[in-house]
């Protein structure tokens, strides 16, 4: 009788350990996966197309990590703040998300450029005219959460790019040409236009800015990019800039379509400026024979120093120094007395371009 009262309090026992550790609480519902709405929506314009970036959501709503993500529709309108997407106006094809990235650093981004050719030239002669754009990300069963943040993108019209772009090189640096007109139509006192011209050398991947020019009411530009490194190759474009700058709001640019791109190869065969100012003195009685040389400095920034040539009457001029001379002075000590010397001073750049000789200065020995 003991052990069976025994026996049946262990398996109780054991029934009751089964059934605490089953006990998990109250079962979840299943995820609906509805990726997050995106909060970094950002737009760029260019010309008459507008540049949509987003990162892909990597997690749902219900803060579970996505697996998969649908289409994203694009939403655009006039309204200053968007309700609902309504019939969206374009789709970004679906993308993996990043919670299916390898690493959970990664970001996986999201793009789409829609264009604004018909309703730009119905709303872009109002400086003040906005498009709101906004997106939703949808699931692999196409059902999303809502709307991302949203973004407004100026309307005002923008202008060709300019014309007959050209670049030559220069001893000043590569000059930049091109022709415009500017709008058939008088524009509003809040808006003016900019020529911005661009440069990016090859092998690189970021362009710079080369330099911009104020547009005006003459046809023929130029600008002198002097900022090249020579036996360097560079392609260089150009955009005209719509500026705006409403009354109480911050300045706004909008950038219009590019020229095609001009290469160009910086190679230096220009030589450096004459040297002037050539004043030629000899030793008095009494001492050693020699004659000192002094001129200008040249202030060409690839200087590398100056060559000195002298000749007697009826002579050619012939160069006396071995080395370049790197201050703008010379000591000829090879002369004699009794007899008269010409020189003349040439500069010569770090690539071995040499100017023409100065002007002579002549000097008799007593």
């Amino acid at each position: 009788m003991r052990r069976s009262a025994w026996t049946l309090l262990t398996a109780l026992g054991a029934l009751l350990m089964v059934t605490a550790c089953a006990t998990i609480g109250p079962p979840q519902p299943p995820s609906l996966e509805l990726p997050k709405p995106p909060k970094d929506l950002r737009a760029t314009r260019k010309g008459d197309h507008v540049i949509l970036s987003w990162t892909v959501p990597s997690v749902t709503t219900d803060r579970q990590t996505v697996r998969s993500v649908g289409p994203t529709w694009v939403c655009r309108g006039l309204e200053p703040v968007l309700t609902q997407c309504g019939t969206p106006v374009g789709v970004a094809a679906a993308q993996a998300s990043s919670g299916a990235a390898h690493s959970s650093k990664q970001k996986v981004q999201g793009s789409y450029t829609d264009s604004l050719i018909g309703r730009q030239r119905s709303d872009g002669d109002d400086p003040s005219s906005f498009i709101t754009y906004a997106i939703e990300v949808l699931n692999a069963g196409g059902r999303g959460a809502g709307l991302s943040n949203q973004v407004r993108v100026p309307l005002v019209q923008t202008l060709p790019p300019p014309q007959d772009f050209a670049a030559r090189v220069t001893s000043q640096g590569v000059v930049l040409s091109w022709t415009s007109d500017l709008p058939p139509t008088a524009s509003p006192q809040s808006v003016r236009y900019v020529y911005r011209v661009y440069r990016q050398m090859e092998g690189s991947k970021e362009p710079i800015l080369a330099g911009e020019v104020p547009a005006g009411n003459q046809r023929s530009f130029a600008l002198t990019d002097s900022s090249i490194e020579w036996e360097k190759t560079y392609e260089y474009r150009a955009e005209t800039v719509t500026v705006i700058a409403l009354e109480n709001k911050p300045e706004m640019q909008v950038e219009g379509d590019d020229t095609p791109e001009v290469k160009v190869f910086a190679d230096d065969v220009f030589p450096p400026a004459v040297p002037s100012g050539l004043q030629a003195v000899a030793s008095g009685p009494g001492q050693a024979t020699f004659v000192d040389l002094v001129w200008a400095p040249v202030t060409d920034v690839d200087l590398d120093g100056y060559n000195v040539y002298r000749h007697e009457e009826g002579s050619a001029p012939v160069r006396v120094n071995a080395e370049l001379v790197k201050a703008p002075a010379y000591r000829d000590a090879k002369v004699a007395s009794g007899k008269s010397y010409f020189y003349s001073v040439s500069a010569v750049d770090v690539r071995g371009n040499e100017s023409a000789r100065s002007e002579e200065a002549s000097e008799a020995v007593p």
